[in-house]
Parts: C-alpha cells; sequence; structure tokens
C-alpha cells in the first residue's frame, strides 16, 4: 500500500484563549493548575500537562475524531526530531507522485512546511470537529499526547502509531531554546529554572517520562499497531530506519527503489540542512502563526553539553533512572 496524501487546507488555526469549547469551560476549572516555564497556565489532564488552548483541541478530537483502520499517526514528545520524521513519513508516503523530475520539482515539502502537510491531532481549529474529508487514504497525522490521552477510535482501530523518542537531555535543550524563540518578549529563560521545572514533570505535555512510558509500554503490548523509535537510531542509521518504517506502515520499498536510490532521496528532501534551507522554511510562518524557522535549530545528538554543566545533565539521567527503572527502556 503506498499512499498519495494531499497536502490538506489549513485545519490548524489557533484561535483566541477566550474563544473555547463550552466542554473545556466546564473541566476547566476542575484541573490541578500549573505553570510552564514563562509562567503560561497549564492544567494538569488526564495526568499530563496542558496548555488550556491544547486542552481545547484535545477535548475535541477525544469527543470527534474517528480513526480509520488506515491512519497513520505520527506521535512525540514536543522537539523530539517531529518536523524531521514528519516529513519523512509524509515523503515516504506520497513517493508515487513524486517518482519524476517534474513532480520531485514542485514537491509540497519544497513550498510547504511539514507542519502545514500533517496537521496535528490536538491543535485548535477553527471547527471544534475539523472536516479531514481532504485528506485522501492514508490519512497521515501527528500528536504530542500521550497514549492514555489519544482519542478511544486511534486505540481500538488498526491505524498505525510511529512513536519517536529523543534523549531526554537533548529534548530539554531543544524545548528550552524553542521557549526562548517563541517568546522573545520574556528575554532568555533562566535554563536551571527549566531544569527544575522538566525534573518535576512541569512541561507541555510532561512528565517527559511519563510520556515515553505510555507509549513505550504500548509498543511491547501491541508491537503490530505501535512502532517506538528512537532519534539517535533514527540519525546513526537514516537508511535502515526509513526502510523499517516503510515496512511498517504498509508501504516497503520495492527492489528497484533500493536499487535506483529512491531511500537515499528521501533522506536528502528531508535532511535538516535541505528543509531548513529552503525560502519557506526561513520566512513563512505555519498555520499555527509561528514562523517556519523555529522548528530548525542544529537537530545534533548530544548537542545538551554545549548548554548544559555535566552536573545538570547527571541530574537529568537520575530522575530518568528512577522513573523508569524496571521498564526495560534507558534514555
Amino acid at each position: 500500500m503506498q499512499g498519495s496524501q494531499t497536502p490538506p487546507p489549513s485545519l490548524d488555526k489557533n484561535l483566541p484563549g477566550n474563544d473555547m469549547s463550552q466542554a473545556c469551560k466546564d473541566v476547566l476549572p476542575s484541573l490541578p493548575p500549573g505553570e510552564d516555564w514563562v509562567a503560561a497556565s497549564l492544567k494538569m489532564y488526564q495526568d499530563f500537562w496542558l496548555l488550556p488552548s491544547t486542552l481545547r483541541g484535545t477535548l475535541a478530537c477525544q469527543n470527534h475524531f474517528q480513526a480509520h483502520n488506515s491512519d497513520i499517526l505520527l506521535a512525540s514528545n514536543p522537539k523530539s526530531g517531529t518536523t524531521w520524521l514528519m516529513a519523512i513519513l509524509f515523503a515516504l508516503l506520497n513517493r508515487a507522485k513524486s517518482s519524476d523530475s517534474d513532480s520531485q520539482a514542485c514537491h509540497p515539502l519544497l513550498t510547504q512546511n511539514p507542519h502545514d502537510l500533517v496537521p496535528y491531532l490536538e491543535v485548535p481549529s477553527q471547527q471544534e470537529n475539523p472536516n479531514l474529508a481532504a485528506f485522501t487514504s492514508p490519512r497521515l497525522l501527528a500528536t504530542h499526547l500521550p497514549y492514555p490521552s489519544l482519542p478511544q477510535s486511534v486505540r481500538d482501530s488498526e491505524c498505525k502509531l510511529v512513536y519517536l523518542c529523543r534523549n531526554p537531555k537533548d529534548t530539554f535543550v531543544s524545548l528550552w531554546h524553542f521557549m526562548n524563540k517563541v517568546n522573545p518578549e520574556k528575554g532568555q529563560i533562566p535554563l536551571p529554572e527549566c531544569l527544575d521545572n522538566f525534573c518535576r514533570g512541569m512541561s507541555h505535555y510532561g512528565p517527559y517520562w511519563d510520556h515515553v512510558l505510555s507509549y513505550h509500554k504500548a509498543s511491547l503490548e501491541m508491537p503490530e499497531k505501535v512502532l517506538f523509535m528512537t532519534y539517535e537510531e533514527m540519525k546513526e542509521d537514516p537508511r535502515a530506519h526509513v526502510r523499517r518504517l516503510a515496512g511498517f506502515v504498509g508501504c516497503p520499498f520495492s527492489e528497484e527503489e533500493l536499487r535506483d536510490g529512491t531511500v537515499e532521496g528521501i533522506l536528502r528532501m528531508c535532511s535538516f540542512d535541505n528543509l531548513s534551507a529552503l525560502e519557506v522554511n526561513k520566512s513563512g510562518k505555519s498555520s499555527t502563526r509561528l514562523e517556519n524557522k523555529v522548528y530548525f535549530r542544529r537537530g545534533e545528538v548530544g548537542d545538551w553539553v554545549n548548554h548544559m554543566s555535566a552536573e545538570m545533565g547527571e541530574r537529568i539521567d537520575g530522575v530518568m533512572e528512577e522513573k523508569l527503572r524496571g521498564s526495560g527502556l534507558k534514555l
């Protein structure tokens, strides 16, 4: 099965904070409050921290989204390499439409940010129940929701879930940079304070470790449904893991494609250097109203050492050792 997802109309237009569904207004007062790294309000919903705007989208997708058995859902913690894998999956599923030089020259990834091609389930939209009819099968979607908060239809269906996990120290540093970029009026956010919050589980969609464990457990129980991948493994051997990914989502590469360099072509198109150099990703804005360039920084494994002391790294390691104990997972 090789997909041909057509880029959908924009679904991800953030609404003002006071424009939310009645269901969200009803549940907000009962939820434990918290603050993120720039003192924005967070609410604990189903044991995870969400922005009120994200909660609105979460409730909407939980109440209305109907999964198809052919759906493919990319899940991750924020700043785990999502943009890269999003682009790879989109290119992989649409490769039949880009098999010649003319179609490659007008590939959607060359003129649109990956986040505009692969919408999130829970990002607030203008409609409480967005119309996904523009998608052709298989539909490619994304989410930062933990596994227990996914719509019941996703968990009950035969759709495929691909989870991307990244080293917690690199995830933390990447999230810190991202928060600084999207909140310039706050000045540089103190790294030690952010580390304190991260190690207490206070981050968007956090706690980080519970998020990771929810998908790791699901992948062990349902390996045919949930593929658990790490960013570090992808970076170490991208060709092997793209082939593995293609097989998992039901569109394996043919022998001819393997011979003619199709895998390598996808990796070149979706590389950090290529995507970050595109005009749309240097100066454009995504449907989330964020500048596209905020999704691209360095993407290097082990970059945390350039921003954190050894002691700070050891603190995260200690928290992870405690929280992941007995799971069989090492990060």
